[in-house]
């Protein structure tokens, strides 16, 4: 009972250990990685023009920073479920996803322009929030209800 006791507040440690990360790597987004769009669209940028941007370094902070909170998921799922079948599935869906949301962020960058702001804006979000966790832990949970 102790030992289950003791590992319950392990797992819970390193559950606070990880959201941390998550909620750290949006707290010092702007110290930490390269993104002109951050600003931009914290102000009234319907008026705006683009900022000007370096296409590689951006490209190199948003991977960077997709993929960081991509590990620090994984392990939260792992965490969660203790299954390596559902890492393995989800590591494929986020290398998957971060790789089509970059292709299409940086295609819409630079051949639209400044017609497509709000597609630009939302793709940009799905690439630094972890928003696919916010929707795996949920399906997996249904999953591992149902079956």
């Amino acid at each position: 009972m102790l030992k289950k006791l003791l590992n319950n507040k392990l797992n819970v440690g390193i559950g606070a250990i990880l959201i941390i990360l998550i909620i750290s790597i949006r707290a010092y987004e702007d110290n930490l990685f390269y993104d002109p769009f951050l600003n931009y669209f914290k102000n009234n940028y319907t008026n705006l023009p683009y900022p000007i941007v370096n296409p590689i370094k951006l490209f190199l902070s948003l991977g960077f920073r997709y993929y960081l909170n991509s590990i620090i998921s994984l392990a939260l799922l792992y965490l969660i479920f203790r299954d390596s079948k559902i890492v393995k599935f989800s590591t494929f869906l986020y290398i998957l996803f971060g790789s089509v949301l970059m292709i299409c962020f940086f295609f819409i960058l630079l051949k639209f322009g400044a017609e497509n702001k709000m597609t630009l804006f939302y793709i940009r979000r799905f690439i630094i929030q972890p928003i696919f966790l916010i929707l795996f832990i949920p399906a997996f949970y249904y999953q591992n209800k149902i079956t």
